[in-house]
């Protein structure tokens, strides 16, 4: 009896000097809490920019079915060539497309509606754009910054390949916006050196297209898988990051920084 209590008492004296996980200190915590941070996202209506051989308002020359976007304040705008404001943009068919902001517009310059506080419009609900009550419930009479009637509630501007190739749209239509860099985690920039890259459905190139990804177009990377290989601007290599569930990219044409990693999916 006496050595099976001795025995007992010698567990129990181990578990209790087991070493105590030391509490994270708050900049830890903080960094953790920056990095799942999720990004902003709202529901808002869009419509196609067009307008190719025009100049957008970051200095890009728009060509045919381009993949870029417009909001609606400079606030929101990436640098000429850059992606640091990108969107992530779904539509009601499940394909969804990941593009910089180039352009300002539609309807307004100074509504940046996804901020709190906003520039402009401070009445407003947060997430709502200003072309958008005015159309639905006559907010400033029913116009726009420049006294125009509002005739559609349009927050976001699509340029045509973002609209026909990436969303397959046929007409303007309401869509959820995630406004990527409000958000947190590892990025990635995609490079192609021109045109948009393929998302899939997995780690494949024959899986199913879910929509595309445009040129400098920034990706939140959750964590990668190997795949098949592919040979791409940036490298050549069999892992696929994962930009959202379900959603896969080839990690030969995404650029990330020096030291990167991720946990493996």
């Amino acid at each position: 009896m006496r050595a099976g209590l001795g025995a007992v008492l010698a567990v129990l004296l181990s578990l209790v000097s087991l070493p105590v996980p030391a509490a994270a200190s708050p900049a830890e915590a903080a960094a953790v809490a920056a990095a799942t941070k999720k990004p902003l996202s709202y529901r808002v209506f869009a419509t196609r920019e067009g307008l190719v051989g025009g100049v957008t308002a970051n200095g890009h020359v728009i060509v045919e079915r381009d993949h870029f976007v417009a909001l609606p304040s400079r606030l929101g705008l990436s640098s000429f060539g850059g992606g640091e404001r990108s969107v992530r943009v779904c539509a009601g068919n499940g394909r969804c497309a990941y593009a910089p902001v180039w352009d300002v517009g539609p309807w307004n310059t100074t509504d940046d509606y996804w901020n709190a506080p906003r520039q402009t419009w401070a009445g407003l609900q947060r997430g709502r754009p200003q072309a958008q009550a005015a159309y639905e419930t006559g907010y400033n009479g029913g116009r726009d910054q420049f006294a125009r009637d509002v005739l559609n509630p349009a927050g976001i501007d699509l340029a045509d390949g973002t609209f026909w190739d990436a969303l397959r749209l046929t007409d303007n239509a309401w869509v959820s916006v995630d406004f990527l860099w409000t958000g947190g985690g590892r990025q990635g920039t995609v490079v192609t050196g021109g045109g948009p890259v393929r998302l899939r459905a997995g780690a494949s190139g024959t899986s199913a297209e879910v929509g595309m990804a445009g040129e400098r177009a920034q990706l939140p990377i959750q964590c990668q898988k190997r795949g098949q290989k592919v040979a791409g601007t940036v490298r050549t290599t069999n892992l696929w990051d994962r930009v959202a569930p379900g959603t896969y990219v080839s990690h030969a044409y995404v650029s990330v920084p020096s030291g990167f990693s991720v946990r493996r999916c």
